[in-house]
């Protein structure tokens, strides 16, 4: 059948598997930020009203002319929302009818008013009190500027007290598909992910289609020592899950050349190359790579690819890569193929975009038939 049909075809799946959702469980974790989304103004016409820096490259120019000088930079917060990979991600599943299980850093012993939603619509247990992060978003990308210190209480001692093994076994266990996201900005993650690995997973029931959900997210900043063991543990994980790992196409070069990558590092050959090689080398189900404007998912014998419904202009980009993974994963939920996924992840992705909001699986299939 033509690509041109794909999303119809991934829309007919989605609405023939649509009674299926409720029935569906997931175990997300473990982070979780405040997130102020910020404008950068560029000319103040008066109280209420200005322009924008409209791209990251002009703010870029102006922050390198203040070299030596200095100058002022007036920000305007424009939405407090919840944030973090898997906060993000689990409120997408969570929109979408799953059964979502939450375990993050919302605020302890009392959960932040910005996770407000997410403890409405999912069980939810924290451990620890969240980061923040001030989005600087323009057309042509975003800045985060994160706080991080609250996460080096997201650790396995802390686990073990909040919500305790028993109780994480018997989640697990429950769950078709588990999520450990944020491993960059987790200082603890690795050992937690080894933990699991010794301790929980031993222990699951055996069960065709479970499936782990794993993303790095940006690990430019750690040691390339570091970066190498936390492949090595994504990769043990496939010996009790369809393993899956998600990254966009900088972090996907970044892991590539860690792992020994030199081939071409621009354009979708690229991505698809690279893609290929660190599935080769961490020998998992699939690593999927989702840039702005299309998604590759590399499984073992084929690269497949699927283009998104870009916009130039989107209402918010912070969080479009947790939406893509949201939607990927309801893709796995439903027996989806990789392709099939991959629409469904793109098509979260353009939705969330557009509307600053995560879809219902009906609001799904309906923007997925109006391409």
């Amino acid at each position: 059948m033509s690509k041109h049909g794909l999303p119809n075809r991934a829309a007919a799946v989605l609405t023939a598997k649509h009674d299926e959702l409720a029935s569906k469980r997931v175990t997300i974790g473990l982070d979780g930020f405040v997130d102020e989304i910020v404008s950068v103004v560029d000319m103040r016409e008066s109280a209420r009203r200005f322009t924008r820096v409209s791209t990251l490259s002009a703010f870029a120019n102006r922050v390198g002319q203040a070299a030596g000088k200095g100058t002022n930079v007036e920000l305007v917060v424009t939405k407090v929302k919840l944030g973090g990979n898997g906060p993000i991600m689990a409120n997408a599943l969570a929109a979408f009818g799953v059964r979502v299980t939450y375990i993050g850093s919302l605020g302890y012993p009392t959960i932040h008013p910005a996770f407000s939603e997410l403890a409405r619509r999912a069980t939810v247990h924290s451990i620890a009190e969240p980061g923040h992060t001030d989005a600087l978003e323009f057309d042509d990308g975003k800045l985060m500027l994160g706080k991080h210190a609250t996460l080096k209480d997201v650790t396995w001692q802390n686990l073990k007290k909040c919500v305790g093994r028993e109780k994480l076994l018997e989640s697990f266990a429950a769950s078709t598909l588990v999520g450990l996201q944020n491993w960059t900005m987790l200082p603890h993650m690795s050992d937690i992910w080894q933990h699991v690995l010794d301790e929980v997973c031993p222990r699951l029931p055996k069960r065709a289609n479970r499936s782990i959900f794993l993303d790095l997210a940006d690990p430019e900043k750690r040691d390339p020592r570091d970066i190498r063991q936390a492949v090595t543990l994504v990769g043990r994980f496939q010996k009790y899950f369809d393993t899956y790992l998600g990254l966009n196409e900088k972090e996907s070069l970044e892991i590539g050349r860690v792992l020994g990558y030199d081939g071409p590092t621009e354009g979708e050959s690229a991505v698809k190359t690279v893609a290929q090689f660190i599935q080769e080398v961490i020998g998992i189900s699939a690593v999927v790579v989702h840039p702005r404007a299309y998604a590759v998912a590399a499984d073992g014998k084929k690269v497949t690819l699927v283009r998104g419904p870009f916009t130039p202009k989107p209402l918010i980009s912070t969080g479009a890569g947790d939406h893509f993974n949201a939607g990927f994963c309801l893709g796995k939920l439903i027996g989806a193929n990789d392709e099939t996924s991959l629409q469904l992840g793109v098509g979260t992705s353009g939705y969330y975009v557009r509307t600053a909001k995560s879809p219902s699986a009906k609001d799904l299939a309906e923007f997925l038939q109006s391409l």
